[in-house]
């Protein structure tokens, strides 16, 4: 290596390499514990430092031992060494040690390089539009300092050097969506992601208690989204069936065990009821969602006696299924052991709900009466629906019932199903997404977290499960119209007024249906683009899947061709557009393939000069030429040009 490679990076292009390397970092920073972002930033302003000539260089014992340190701060703060957010705080520290000992362009191609691989980490977090522009624009940044290191961009303006590094992005852009679009999908990822990858994940569980299910009404993260194939139903009658509630012991709802498996058709079933396309994204559960009642269970999936949709294996990539549901149908099954289940109530709880229930049902004439008498005492005695409901410290059902009377759908739900096992009528709870919100732009439902509800089946001996809604009785509205058109979301802080103005509220929701509409053409195009979608497009070129053989050589054609395309556009760029200096270019060029060279200041008189007198043997077709050249140029009398092209062509060196 040279004496220039070896010096140090200059204060500027440190400059380049520290916010690039910071720009990387910054989204992380939620995600980090405080102590790794407060230490990059401090080794980097250190390294600053050193640059501008204000600091000196930390000794290498104590670089060692800093080094020596980030292992036990990582596993201190993370509990492990291993594993999605321990690997990204590790490597973080380490990135900001890699600034602080850069001492010649090695080390910073080095933290490049280290910058490029943290962009692809923000991608094990979220891989949603604004992520991926933004982490385009920071492989510009990357790119440009690249340019800055290896000094080419160093005589540039910022924004050119930015300029440059943009073009060449954009250059590599067809070949990174040929190797998308033609590279073979694997059925799964080439290795697995660790544990933690998958937490932290919003979205209903097996269990549900006081407050479970409020604390998702303030969520507005999407649970999924449907498109129906011809009109949707009603509001009112979109129930999205999940998890079935059995067991209780007091406080919590539990699922039972899940029985045996039925045995539907597969894909669509029969022509009747409502055919529609779900797109969910990952919970990290087993459970799908469909309309009350699903009729036939889509690809790779059964169902339980509870009529309940699972896959094999957890859901924790977004999954694209048909579905087919009547929602004049309702369970019908109900054995021995169901019905046992369907009444049990634990010992000493709920004694006051259980004794009003009782009395209740001893003065109602039928069990419809019953039913009808409960839903009534919602309705009419000072009941209010709410997603910051008190805290229930006691017996949860008979504190609602007698003291607070606020609550969300899990309180109804649960008192309500009390009070049919007291008086002797089998009742379970379903839980999962009720509504939605339809966005004419993309014309289709968007459920989201907010969306979450609780609801009760009861067993009829003539009718089978009946849903029942007890929500319904005291706020009709959350039910016909939807959590939205109920409990309306917060728009703006509440100094500015917003969420009365309805022009501001239309506003907003006509932009965030469009954001949305475009967010999915992002996970069903290319967050979705898998094997399936991959057999559809290659067989649309005639290409077997199949055969990696004709994949590959599909891919080597279109790239090469796509770089020939690339070649051609970048000479043509370069080649003069004025005729008289790709003429005089030509006969550059002929010298050029005799090894007479002109050199990159040398102008056209001394170039001639030059060649005259080295190379007298051709001196009056030179002098010729330059003169017609430097005529047609920098000449104020008219010269035709065919002298120059005839002078040009019958030059032989």
């Amino acid at each position: 290596m040279t004496l220039v490679q070896q010096q140090p990076p200059s204060a500027a292009q440190m400059h380049w390499l520290c916010a690039s390397m910071a720009l990387v970092i910054v989204p992380h920073l939620t995600r980090l514990p405080l102590w790794a972002g407060i230490s990059f930033a401090l080794l980097a302003l250190w390294r600053l430092g050193i640059a501008h000539g204000h600091i000196t260089r930390p000794a290498r014992w104590l670089r060692v031992f800093l080094v020596l340190a980030i292992l036990p701060a990582v596993y201190l703060s993370q509990g492990t060494l291993f594993g999605r957010s321990a690997g990204l705080t590790l490597l973080t520290a380490l990135a900001g040690m890699k600034l602080l000992e850069t001492r010649c362009p090695r080390d910073a191609y080095v933290v490049t390089l280290l910058g490029f691989f943290l962009v692809i980490t923000h991608f094990l977090y979220q891989q949603n539009i604004a992520i991926g522009l933004y982490m385009l624009l920071v492989v510009v940044l990357i790119t440009a300092t690249l340019m800055t290191i290896h000094g080419h961009g160093m005589s540039l303006t910022p924004i050119r050097r930015l300029r440059y590094a943009g073009i060449l992005v954009l250059q590599a852009f067809p070949i990174a969506l040929l190797l998308f679009l033609l590279f073979p999908r694997l059925p799964g990822p080439l290795w697995g992601l660790p544990k933690d990858a998958y937490s932290a994940v919003t979205g209903l569980g097996e269990t549900m208690s006081p407050g479970s299910v409020s604390r998702l009404g303030l969520s507005n993260a999407v649970a999924f989204r449907v498109e129906f194939e011809g009109p949707p139903p009603p509001t009112a009658a979109q129930y999205w069936r999940g998890p079935v509630l059995w067991n209780t012991d007091g406080r919590t709802w539990t699922g039972g065990t899940r029985g045996p498996t039925h045995r539907l058709s597969q894909g669509n079933g029969d022509g009747n009821g409502i055919h529609y396309t779900v797109t969910l994204e990952p919970h990290h559960q087993r459970w799908l969602f469909a309309l009350d009642l699903p009729v036939s269970t889509p690809h790779g999936s059964v169902i339980n006696e509870d009529f309940q949709l699972f896959k094999r294996k957890q859901i924790r990539r977004r999954l694209r299924y048909r579905a087919h549901s009547r929602l004049d149908q309702r369970p019908r099954n109900i054995s021995t052991l169901s019905a046992a289940r369907a009444l049990a109530l634990p010992n000493g709880a709920h004694p006051a709900s259980r004794a009003l229930a009782q009395r209740w049902r001893q003065e109602s004439d039928t069990e419809q009466a019953y039913i009808q008498r409960v839903l009534a005492h919602f309705r009419q005695q000072p009941f209010y629906y709410t997603l910051r409901p008190p805290r229930l410290a006691g017996d949860t059902v008979d504190e609602f019932m007698f003291s607070s009377r606020r609550g969300f759908c899990e309180h109804y739900a649960a008192a309500f199903t009390v009070f049919m096992r007291a008086a002797g009528i089998p009742a379970r709870i379903v839980t999962g997404y009720q509504g939605g919100e339809y966005n004419p732009v993309g014309e289709y439902l968007i459920v989201r977290q907010r969306d979450a509800h609780a609801w009760v089946e009861l067993w009829q001996a003539d009718q089978g499960w009946i849903r029942v809604d007890p929500t319904a009785a005291v706020s009709p509205s959350r039910i016909e119209l939807g959590m939205d058109a109920t409990i309306p979301q917060a728009l703006g802080p509440p100094l500015l007024g917003l969420a009365d103005n309805a022009a501001a509220r239309e506003l907003w929701r006509n932009f965030r249906q469009s954001w949305d509409a475009l967010n999915n053409g992002w996970n069903q195009w290319v967050l979705g683009y898998g094997m399936e979608r991959q057999r559809q497009l290659l067989a649309r070129i005639h290409i077997d899947s199949r055969e990696l053989t004709d994949i590959a050589i599909a891919l080597i054609v279109s790239i090469t061709l796509s770089l020939g395309l690339l070649a051609l556009w970048l000479w043509r760029r370069r080649a003069p557009s004025d005729p008289v200096l790709r003429l005089y270019g030509r006969f550059c060029h002929k010298l050029k393939r005799r090894h007479i060279v002109r050199g990159p200041t040398e102008g056209p008189l001394d170039y001639c000069q030059r060649l005259v007198r080295e190379h007298p043997r051709f001196a009056t077709e030179v002098t010729e030429i330059s003169r017609l050249y430097m005529d047609l140029r920098y000449g104020s009398k008219q010269v035709d040009i065919g002298l120059l092209r005839r002078a040009v062509k019958a030059f032989r060196p």
